[in-house]
């Protein structure tokens, strides 16, 4: 199990202000990367809810429907209807594993493949445009940060299971 760092003093409940909060911060950066990634990828008539799982899918080859419900963080429900938006547009296709047939796997379909292709270089695009003048040291740095935000928070759920148990 992952050791559980003492938590930063960094934050004070009285002087509290969330336009200085890092989950505030990364939270905008994140909805300005979205945005400009759709305004990119409007002209070929995908949104973000789109152009998420074709790119993932693009990357795993194939993938079981609920895989893609855990990867995108969707309900079933919602994943469904974004699959049918999809399947109609004709980019994917659901078809049931040779293995068990209770098993629904995604493949992009040739037009599905083609579009997924555009994402990686809008996406450099704009994490390009959103690092304008960060060096390269500082960019290795900011991964650094973020990547250790990102285990002691895999830390903290993984004591946190180890409690409820």
């Amino acid at each position: 199990m992952a050791r559980i760092p003492p938590p930063a003093d960094l934050y004070r409940p009285g002087a509290y202000c969330a336009e200085d909060s890092v989950a505030y911060l990364m939270k905008r950066v994140l909805a300005s990367f979205i945005q400009q990634a759709e305004l990119q990828l409007e002209p070929h008539d995908l949104t973000h809810a789109q152009w998420m799982p074709l790119f993932k899918l693009r990357q795993a080859k194939r993938m079981a429907v609920a895989e893609m419900a855990r990867e995108l963080q969707m309900d079933a429900g919602a994943t469904t209807r974004l699959l049918d938006r999809l399947e109609k547009k004709g980019l994917c296709k659901r078809v049931r594993s040779t293995e068990d047939r209770r098993v629904v796997m995604l493949e992009l379909t040739p037009e599905g493949e083609a579009a997924a292709a555009l994402v990686p270089g809008v996406l450099t695009d704009v994490l390009n445009a959103h690092l304008s003048g960060f060096s390269k040291t500082e960019w290795q740095a900011l991964m650094s940060y973020l990547r250790r935000m990102l285990e002691n928070g895999e830390a903290l759920r993984q004591g946190a299971m180890a409690t409820a148990d």
